[in-house]
Formats: structure tokens, C-alpha cells, sequence
């Protein structure tokens, strides 16, 4: 990443961390799972500044959310399948393209990150603030899924790559806000 994220402003910077999916569509609970291993009881802390949210389908919520004024949102989902079940990804949203495109009617348990991204947008100018005022860069945290089938529960290399995208939230996170030393374990 740019060393501009490197400079005094990261020290004002805010990250919001949120954890998406249905817990009731076996993988697809898969940010949801992170989010609750993030916040556990005795989980290594994340820095100062950084907010851990379990957003679940609420995809409005997300969105009336990152009006409150965050430099950075981490989003951690299961995306679509290209064949290796578990396998992580870190991919970079095009700020430019969401606020560009137009918003329909939302539907607050189908809002697809893009969607959230292109709500904001809508909501901020709405309030009379700049659309994405403040907010920077959005990085995904995506983990190809095995099955999205009615059921509770991940499958198995699905839960084994919880422990991997802890670990790479903390970093993500770390060097978001200009640290040299990754956070976690």
C-alpha cells in the first residue's frame, strides 16, 4: 500500500470493520463468524480508532452507519466462488464507480456491498454532506465459499480460514493506519 496512508492524517483516521453474510446460508456466514472471532473474549485487540461491526444482512444499516465518518471500511464477506473453497482474498472497491452509479429502490436484506456504497452516496447528499465524504479506500476480505445452502454452520475449509482472515484483518487494519508492526497474533 501507498505510503501516503503512512502519514500524520492516519492518526485522525477511523476504520470500520464489518462482518457480513447470513448465518442461516451456511458459508455465506462466513464475515459474520470472523467478526464474532474478532470481538471474543481474549481476541488481541485491534488499535484505537478501529470499530468492529457484525452487520449481518442489515446492508441499510451499514449504510445510515458510514455516515457517522470512517477514512477506512474493511468489509469481510464470502464472495463468489471460483473453486477453491476456504481460499481467502483481499480485493480494493473503486470508490469512484459505486458513488457514480445509480440507486433503485434498496432491499435491506439483499444489498450487495456495491449497493451499500452506491446508498451512501444517495444518503450523504441527501444529509447535505459530500458523498463519501471522508471515506478513502474499501478493501474485502473475501473467502470463496464451499455451499450457500439453507443451513447453520460453515463447512470445513470454510471455518478453517476464519483463523487466516482474523489474522489478516489485524493486518489489513495495521497497515491501513500506518503501523509498521501488524496487530493480532
Amino acid at each position: 500500500m501507498s505510503d501516503e496512508y503512512g502519514d500524520s492524517n492516519t492518526r485522525h483516521s477511523r476504520v470500520l470493520v464489518a462482518g457480513i453474510g447470513n448465518m442461516l446460508m451456511s458459508d455465506d456466514g462466513f464475515g459474520v463468524e470472523v467478526i464474532r472471532h474478532l470481538t471474543a473474549e481474549g481476541a488481541p485487540p485491534l488499535p484505537d480508532g478501529v470499530e468492529v461491526v457484525d452487520i449481518g444482512i442489515r446492508g441499510m444499516h451499514l449504510a445510515y452507519q458510514l455516515l457517522n465518518g470512517y477514512t477506512f471500511l474493511v468489509l469481510v464477506d464470502a464472495i463468489p466462488p471460483e473453486g477453491q473453497p476456504g481460499k481467502l482474498h483481499l480485493l480494493e472497491h473503486d470508490l469512484a464507480a459505486a458513488s457514480a452509479e445509480p440507486v433503485g429502490v434498496p432491499d435491506a436484506h439483499g444489498m450487495t456491498p456495491d449497493a451499500v456504497l452506491s446508498l451512501l452516496a444517495s444518503l450523504a447528499t441527501a444529509s447535505g454532506l459530500e458523498p463519501t465524504a471522508g471515506l478513502r479506500r474499501v478493501l474485502v476480505i473475501g473467502c470463496e465459499p464451499a455451499s450457500t445452502a439453507d443451513g447453520i454452520g460453515l463447512s470445513e475449509p470454510v471455518a478453517a480460514a476464519v483463523p487466516r482472515a482474523v489474522q489478516v484483518v489485524h493486518n489489513v487494519v495495521a497497515e491501513l493506519l500506518g503501523s509498521t508492526q501488524p496487530t493480532g497474533r
